[in-house]
């Protein structure tokens, strides 16, 4: 058996075993995810829990002065920061942020590839907020939220990590990127059904990261995978033109974008160009 078909055939049974080791979420983000579920909290506690991580403090900020939220007066202090956010929003917009923090690894070849996926996380991530932006411009009174959304499109590769955790123990595998890119295609939404499911996130959540590359799986109304799934075209993640112009057709229909050249348009480039600021 060769390294490729052993490290493929480990994930499996490690996967059936319920013995994959998982990546965990920060604590800072367990945290501010406790705090913002407790009806008690105010903005200036959970200014405090926030100011005790820098990295997540400076995020924030930055969030709040992003031209995204689009106000003109900048912050400059956490309390102003969580304030201009808003608790409902922080929640997720904490443990997105706090994610990038489990993209490392200290073997060199593995934490390229970490680097890599997390930065195609980033580029799907800010077409899907961007298409929301201008989606919700149009559709106020969706139930769709865009916070919601930050979270879901950052989580939705998270099953990448395990794999290449693992294959970390089979360096060989590493001079066969097709091969590894053939498991991550195969395994990951699965794996990372088990990573959120892990780290405690709702149903919906774990749901989307399942079935968000099964293109058998095609909602009626707009739904958050439908965003996720635009930012991937646009990204080149999926191979076959007739079915992203299928879905792009379709989008069009159900009124997610106006037109089937709307991704390519100078307006929506800007924006999705403002968010990434974001990250």
């Amino acid at each position: 058996m060769g390294t490729e078909n052993a490290l493929y055939t480990i994930l499996v049974e490690k996967i059936k075993q319920d013995a994959l080791v998982l990546p965990t979420l920060p604590k800072i983000a367990l945290k501010v995810r406790e705090s913002a579920d407790d009806p008690d909290v105010n903005l200036v506690q959970m200014s405090e829990i926030i100011a005790h991580d820098p990295a997540l403090s400076l995020g924030m900020i930055k969030v709040a002065n992003s031209p995204l939220l689009g106000r003109a007066v900048k912050v400059e202090t956490v309390n102003q920061a969580v304030t201009r956010i808003g608790l409902r929003q922080i929640k997720s917009i904490a443990t997105a942020m706090a994610i990038e923090q489990v993209f490392v690894s200290k073997n060199k070849i593995v934490a390229m590839y970490l680097k890599k996926s997390w930065e195609k996380t980033i580029d799907v991530a800010s077409v899907a907020i961007a298409l929301m932006t201008f989606y919700k411009q149009k559709n106020k009174h969706s139930p769709l939220s865009l916070d919601e959304l930050t979270l879901a499109a950052l989580v939705h590769s998270i099953g990448v990590l395990p794999i290449l955790t693992e294959a970390e123990n089979h360096p060989d595998v590493f001079a066969n990127p097709t091969f590894l890119q053939q498991a991550i295609v195969k395994l990951s939404s699965n794996i990372g059904a088990e990573v959120t499911k892990a780290w405690g996130f709702s149903n919906q959540f774990i749901e989307l990261v399942k079935s968000w590359s099964d293109l058998t799986m095609l909602p009626e109304e707009v739904h958050y995978i439908d965003f996720i799934r635009a930012g991937a075209i646009a990204n080149d993640i999926f191979k076959n033109e007739s079915t992203c112009k299928v879905l792009i057709k379709s989008y069009v229909d159900k009124g997610l974008i106006p037109d089937i050249e709307f991704m390519q348009s100078n307006e929506f480039l800007s924006t999705v160009a403002d968010v990434k600021q974001m990250f």
